[in-house]
């Protein structure tokens, strides 16, 4: 059992020569934990309620590129769940040091393919949102089904070519240690690709924040052009309103985490070293790191929201709804079926 660590002078938490800064992870791993017993099961929800609306009878066109997205999402969010554990069992102090090194070297890696194919295709999905409103010949030709799997088949293929190096690049022996800290098994060219990818990855958000913010900005001048007609004001409101929300939720999940990021591998690439600084960079980081997996929770209410099929099958899991959905069926056949009676008698006329 290594010594407690000692406060420095510097205000940082010090293990001989070294800047301890993951010593105070006890509260952190509680809201890890709450992510992840929350989201499992909402998520492992979502896989059933997936696979069985495809045999649903509902057919709704103008969503199937949304549809696209939203597994895609699902499966971040999968990728996600199975990676979390190995980082609440480093963070608990109660995973061995081969562990310890398997989450540094790939379930931390998995963690951010995870968080940036979530981010790309939430960034995807309110786009897609916004341009089920708008019936131009760029906007239907961008909804396309086999534009959208193409479109993610790239975004996974891009975080892939990104992040993957950072699992296979060699690593060097470190001193088994009570808190291990995930740089200091990268070697310099290590440390130079993570930098790399954190800064590419940033610029990824970045312009994914800029097409949201962008769609968001569009729906509100929509909004307010339509004024004067009652009819298109409350179509208008409808759109510019779940566009505007899923707008903030996207900028307040991911944005504080991209502000505190790039100085918080400064610390890692050692260009910051006071030991004050980088604990507290670290602490902002995994505050904002939490703030952004909050999602994993939140998706599957994204789903029944936005997927029609999706809801349906959700809803026939109970009584109530199983009747509701008989009854709606029942008055769907009863509508298709009066037109046609109407034909015959004018025939007979």
């Amino acid at each position: 059992m290594m010594p407690p660590p000692s406060n420095s002078s510097s205000g940082g938490a010090e293990e001989g020569d070294q800047c301890v800064v993951n010593d105070q992870m006890g509260p952190f791993t509680v809201l890890y934990i709450l992510i992840f017993v929350i989201g499992l099961p909402g998520n492992l929800l979502s896989v059933w309620a997936f696979i069985h609306s495809s045999r649903t009878k509902v057919s709704v066109v103008q969503q199937q590129s949304t549809s696209v997205y939203l597994v895609n999402l699902l499966m971040a969010d999968l990728l996600l769940l199975l990676a979390l554990p190995f980082k609440i069992l480093k963070d608990l102090g109660a995973a061995p040091w081969s562990l310890m090194v398997f989450h540094c070297q790939a379930s931390a890696v998995t963690i951010y393919i995870s968080l940036y194919a979530s981010i790309s295709f939430l960034a995807f999905i309110i786009i897609d949102h916004y341009l089920q409103d708008h019936s131009t010949l760029l906007s239907l030709r961008l909804q396309e089904v086999s534009f959208a799997r193409l479109l993610s088949l790239v975004v996974w293929l891009l975080l892939l070519l990104i992040m993957v190096p950072n699992m296979a690049l060699p690593i060097q022996d470190v001193q088994e240690q009570r808190y291990l800290s995930c740089s200091s098994l990268k070697k310099d060219i290590g440390l130079h690709w993570h930098a790399m990818t954190i800064f590419l990855n940033t610029a990824l958000f970045l312009n994914a924040s800029v097409a949201v913010l962008l769609c968001s900005s569009l729906a509100l001048k929509r909004l307010l052009r339509s004024r004067s007609d009652s009819r298109l004001w409350a179509d208008a409101r409808r759109a510019a309103g779940s566009v505007v929300a899923l707008a903030l939720a996207y900028i307040l999940s991911f944005g504080p985490y991209h502000i505190v990021r790039t100085p918080y591998t400064l610390t890692q690439t050692k260009v910051i070293t006071d030991c004050h600084t980088k604990r507290q960079l670290f602490l902002g980081k995994e505050s904002t790191l939490l703030l952004s997996l909050l999602h994993l929770c939140f998706d599957p209410l994204l789903f029944f929201y936005l997927y029609a099929p999706f809801r349906q099958t959700v809803r026939e899991m109970f009584p109530c709804g199983r009747k509701q959905a008989a009854c709606a069926e029942e008055l769907a056949t009863d509508e298709m079926m009066e037109p046609t009676t109407c034909v015959v008698q004018e025939e007979a006329v």
